[in-house]
């Protein structure tokens, strides 16, 4: 593919191309003359009277007679471009919904009887094989029987490139006639030829060869076992994973404990019920609901905790099955997505180093090809990655010459490590000097870009070769593409082959639903398919860098792997984060979830997918089903009494042998027809449904370059996924901010499994937002989606029992995923009850007894030893948890409930939110993120909680010590909830306080006026007052 090219821009449903090259005049990459079919690419013809064939009279969008029959006979019956019913015009069949025009029939064309005959026949032949053939012009007819695309072989080697042709260039006119035809049948062999059967015999011959060379019974001869390279190749069979279960005296005790906290739990509940509080009985009744739901949400967390499991793998033997040397490279290509949209919060440069990472990773440079979405279609963007592109040339052989970690030089040469261990070149410090030198001064180019940028030209953006940048209104624009790194051109500065590097901007206009970053996801998903097509795909977020050079290779163990790898649909990675302050003050690693509760999703069906660090599947994305095991053979009936029904089964099956043969012509037929309607569930793009069946990737053969950017652009166009099932049941899935939880959650419904993968070296690392209001915004946004997930037709709760291939433990998880920010409610209610009871002097329980006080002894003990178990198997740190449990508290009265009140105003009010992309700038000082306050509304309700507990502590104390010695008793039950709360939001109040005394004035505004009301409320109730008591009228007589 030509790298120097220039931008491909255009818009498929304005019939508009344009290629901007860089100091050229925009040169038009087709004449698109209304001669050429828009759906398929074929001529459009003449009509039976010599005039061209016009499909629409309203607009004249150029379509040919084939296409324009099929709209009719298959299709909605309407024009692509102004959506008007199509007229039936002369020679055309009647179809439904034809019979109120009055046009003039055509009786000699709708009766041609001999013509229909001659289709049904081909068409029968062809459903007897179900294949699919990519259509082809008139170069091809010789061949036009079998092609090479989908043959049941291999059409090429599958390597991920762009294919080459010499007499190709961006400037010619494209004849694509070979390449926009629809899918059509065609014929094979008859199942009883004699040359069906050679080749059904012959297959089976290989068949068997193959399992005894696997057996062993087929090979080399003994005396063979004694060469030096049989230990090598003994090692390549050898798995490439193994799976290493958990300890059993780590986890056994764990289960019983686990079991032990739940009877426990249940005498608890049953106690606290049948005790209530007489004169309290708003208080016992609303901790008994809340204490209810802690119950049923902690079931839904622990038990998919139940089989963790870690995982090994072995690159040394993925190298030696699959790069042996003196013979090409096996290795499965990789497509790697990276997804940004707004360079002010995703600066340019986090975004280049992620780039320049995934260029310079350990992997055959032919088979990784780096698309990068650029969905707000900024030009500093563009810009950006075209300067990364050409460091790049430089970085790249640096790094795989004295193959440094990581491969991020912003990274690299901030690293305060020994950078010289392990290094014997004497080169290396000298190269690296100039290395640094030549990162600054790239550094340098991509600062003046953004200080370029900050200022907008009233007349918008304008391009090096004065051509005005088609991305100016970020809202209605084309969709363009330019290929930075390509076949042509893509060398480092030694000569050497580089990654492909494609800047993609999918087209926008006004009036569609574009579905955010799902959409930008399924976009790169076609483009991708039709440019490179790999089997494989690593989508990352702009900020996230690859830290690991191996870590493709560590994924490849799991879905290469000949024995469990056809049924794993992704290998999801843990995220780890740099630029977090050592005591993770907002738990920002997240490392319990992403260190336990992950490992116990592992052992049952797999982890679900978060959002980046995550290598997929192609076809799993594409919304198959994973392969079935081999079915047991049946039973061979016989005389005996037993099996008399079964034979009478197969005696009349075998005396109506026919009816055998015509149900498999059926199941042909009921194939073809779901191979015929591909395009309306993938779309009106022949090449990319004819990539949809090649399982292994590749492109189709004998495609131009140019032809493959044109369909590109077909693809990202605005309109593509009309009246398809992109985002419903297949791609990233629509519908909630968190389409990464939806998307795993549908290919797990549908039988598939994934893997956890967590090397010693952490493959990915990004950027965590530090500061406590974006960290709150963004556990909001989280929240939110789960929210929408459930009150969606996906929520697990009750989606995807039909084919029950989701497994109870991993439904429990993903429920839980959906519910939890419904715990907000209970916990903002348990969280406010201590205040409540410190203040009203009431307590939500009654004065309990010896047996009631070992069972909240014998509850918190086993609260505590499941914590620690927990941390003893998966080797989190005992702080760690605690910031978790801390912040579980915080986002829950804040994130969470915000959360659950946006998503019900969004159910019941149709009130939308908007998503906010979390900033991923730094600042200069280390850390100074970490105390700048930003003022959220997120922040009220922490704030009120705590200030009413701590004026609830203060009036309990007071209390007591007016009262006397016997009011301390039932005072410290009180003081020990309210403590409880404080300590949990502890964090939240070093939050708010900023640095060492600076206090915000907004923190003391809310203070004063929060200890107003309550000192006000205070003096209402006036507990220091004696309360005198009068005479008691019914022994004194007094009528008072």
């Amino acid at each position: 593919m030509e790298a120097s090219a220039g931008l491909v821009a255009g818009s498929h449903n304005r019939n508009e191309l344009v290629v901007i090259h860089g100091h050229e005049e925009p040169k038009p990459l087709k004449n698109l003359d209304g001669q050429v079919c828009e759906i398929c690419g074929d001529d459009i013809g003449l009509t039976v009277d010599g005039d061209l064939f016009v499909a629409c009279n309203e607009c004249g969008f150029p379509v040919c007679r084939p296409c324009y029959e099929y709209e009719r006979r298959e299709g909605t019956q309407h024009c692509p471009q102004c959506r008007t019913r199509y007229k039936r015009l002369k020679g055309s069949p009647r179809v439904a919904g034809d019979e109120d025009e009055e046009d003039v029939d055509d009786i000699e064309h709708e009766f041609n009887i001999e013509d229909e005959q001659n289709k049904h026949k081909h068409l029968a032949e062809a459903m007897l094989h179900g294949k699919m053939s990519y259509g082809r012009g008139p170069e091809d007819d010789e061949n036009a029987q079998y092609p090479p695309v989908i043959t049941g072989g291999r059409s090429r080697p599958v390597s991920g490139e762009f294919p080459i042709g010499a007499a190709h260039a961006y400037g010619e006119q494209i004849s694509s006639s070979s390449l926009h035809k629809r899918v059509h049948p065609y014929p094979m062999e008859e199942p009883g030829s004699a040359r069906g059967d050679d080749k059904k015999e012959g297959g089976w011959k290989e068949r068997m060869d193959d399992w005894k060379l696997q057996q062993g019974n087929l090979g080399p001869e003994p005396e063979d076992a004694n060469d030096p390279d049989m230990a090598l190749i003994d090692e390549a069979r050898q798995p490439l994973s193994r799976k290493v279960p958990i300890a059993s005296s780590k986890i056994n005790p764990y289960r019983m404990l686990i079991v032990a906290r739940l009877v426990i739990l249940a005498f608890f509940l049953r106690y606290r019920i049948l005790n209530p509080v007489h004169d309290a009985i708003g208080l016992w009744l609303t901790s008994i609901v809340c204490e209810i739901w802690f119950a049923f949400s902690w079931i839904l967390d622990q038990f998919p905790k139940w089989f963790p499991i870690d995982r090994e793998t072995y690159l040394d033997r993925l190298s030696l099955r699959y790069e042996t040397e003196g013979e090409p490279n096996m290795l499965a290509p990789v497509d790697i997505f990276v997804s940004t949209v707004d360079p002010t919060k995703e600066p340019p440069l986090v975004t280049a180093n992620t780039v320049l990472s995934i260029l310079a990773m350990d992997y055959p440079v032919d088979k990784v090809s780096c698309y990068v979405s650029d969905d707000g279609a900024a030009m500093l963007t563009f810009e950006a990655l075209s300067e990364t592109a050409e460091f790049a040339r430089k970085w790249v052989p640096f790094c795989k010459k004295f193959s440094i970690e990581p491969r991020a030089p912003e990274w690299y040469f901030t690293l305060k490590i020994d950078y010289l261990k392990d290094k014997v070149q004497p080169t290396f410090v000298k190269e690296r000097r100039a290395m640094k030198r030549e990162y600054e001064e790239f550094k340098i180019r991509i600062n003046a870009l953004v200080a370029k940028s900050q200022k907008v030209p009233a007349g918008g953006w304008i391009m090096q070769d004065g051509t005005p940048w088609p991305g100016n209104n970020t809202k209605d624009h084309p969709g363009m593409i330019q290929v930075f790194l390509g076949h042509s051109g893509g060398v480092d500065a030694e000569g050497n082959e580089l990654p492909r590097l494609v800047y993609v901007s999918r087209e926008k206009r006004p009036g569609f639903q574009h579905h955010k970053k799902a959409g930008a996801e399924n976009a790169l998903i076609r483009v991708s398919a039709v440019l490179t097509n790999a089997p494989f795909m690593l989508n990352l977020d702009c900020d996230h860098y690859v830290n690991n050079s191996k870590a493709v290779r560590e994924a490849m163990c799991f879905l290469m792997d000949p024995q469990i790898g056809k049924k794993v649909c992704y290998v999801q990675f843990p995220q780890r984060f740099d630029g977090i302050d050592r005591h993770d003050r907002y738990a920002n690693r997240n490392t319990v979830f992403f260190d336990i509760n992950m490992k116990g999703l592992d052992g049952i069906q797999g982890p679900v997918y978060v959002g980046t660090g995550c290598v997929f599947r192609r076809q799993a994305l594409y919304g198959y089903e994973p392969p079935k095991g081999p079915k047991r053979p049946k039973m061979v009936s016989c005389d005996c009494c037993p099996c008399f029904g079964r034979r009478k089964k197969d005696r009349k099956h075998s005396k109506h042998g026919g009816d055998g043969a015509t149900n498999g012509v059926d199941d042909d037929k009921e194939l073809l027809m779901s191979q015929m309607n591909f395009e309306k569930k993938f779309g009106q793009s022949a090449i990319f449904v004819t990539s949809t069946l090649m399982e292994e990737g590749g492109v189709p053969p004998s495609s131009s370059p140019a032809a493959l950017l044109k369909e590109a652009i077909h693809v990202i166009s605005c309109g593509y996924e009309d009246k398809t099932e992109w985002g419903t049941e297949f791609g990233w899935i629509y519908g909630s901010i968190t389409e990464d939880i939806l998307t795993g959650f549908k290919m797990h419904c549908r039988g598939w499994r994934s893997i956890y993968c967590m090397p010693k070296r952490a493959a990915f690392k990004g950027s965590a937002p530090i500061n406590l209001s974006d960290r709150l915004n963004q556990v909001l946004r989280w929240a939110l989606g789960s929210v929408e997930i459930f009150f969606s037709r996906h929520c697990p709760a009750w989606y995807g029992f039909k084919g029950g291939q989701l497994r109870w433990l991993e439904r429990f998880a993903y429920v839980n995923t959906t519910i939890y920010p419904f715990t907000s409610l209970p916990l903002l209610a348990y969280c406010t009850l201590p205040a409540i009871c410190l203040l009203t002097d009431k307590f939500i329980m009654p004065p309990i007894s010896t047996f009631a006080s070992l069972l909240f002894i014998a509850l918190f003990l086993s609260i505590f030893a499941t914590g620690i178990l927990e941390l003893r198997w998966s080797g989190v740190s005992i702080e760690e948890w605690w910031r978790n449990e801390q912040f579980w508290v915080i986002g829950g009265i804040s994130a969470h409930l915000f959360a659950v009140v946006q998503g019900l105003l969004k159910i019941l009010a149709g009130i939308d939110t908007n998503f906010t992309v979390t900033s991923k700038a730094t600042d200069d000082e280390e850390f100074g993120e970490l105390y700048t306050f930003k003022w959220t509304t997120l922040l009220i309700p922490p704030t009120t909680v705590l200030v009413i507990n701590l004026v609830g502590v203060v009036a309990g104390v007071s209390d007591a010590i007016n009262n006397g010695y016997q009011s301390w008793g039932p005072l410290f039950g009180k003081l020990f909830f309210s403590f409880w709360v404080i300590l949990h939001l502890y964090p939240f109040l070093k939050g708010l306080m900023g640095r060492q005394n600076r206090t915000p004035t907004i923190v003391v505004i809310w203070s004063i006026l929060l200890a107003s009301i309550f000192s006000l409320l205070w003096v209402r109730i006036d507990p220091f007052v004696l309360k005198t008591k009068g005479p008691d009228t019914k022994q004194c007589g007094i009528n008072c």
